[in-house]
């Protein structure tokens, strides 16, 4: 996920993020990853790519559902429903 948002193929890094937190892992790791971007690609990139972008969305789905008290399993439903492969930002069929 890292690697994909480091050059830049949100789609990628948003197909990976949903695959990552389906399996477990915790959100303040993603904080952390998102953290390290801002800090090593610059506050300007990230705002311009990373802040506009469906894997961003996504991530702030993530974070503002947990903070609602929803279950990992509604959150993964959700997410899927807006950023699966039907999203033309991050399907490719």
């Amino acid at each position: 996920m890292a690697n994909a948002l480091g050059a830049g193929r949100m789609r990628q890094a948003s197909r990976e993020l949903i695959k990552v937190y389906a399996l477990g892992c915790d959100s303040g790791a993603l904080d952390d990853v998102m953290e390290l971007v801002a800090w090593n690609q610059g506050i300007g990139t990230f705002a311009s790519e990373v802040g506009p972008s469906t894997f961003f969305r996504a991530y702030r789905t993530i974070k503002e559902q947990e903070a609602k008290g929803k279950p990992r399993s509604e959150i993964v439903g959700m997410l899927m429903e807006r950023f699966g492969e039907q999203n033309p930002d991050v399907g490719v069929q």
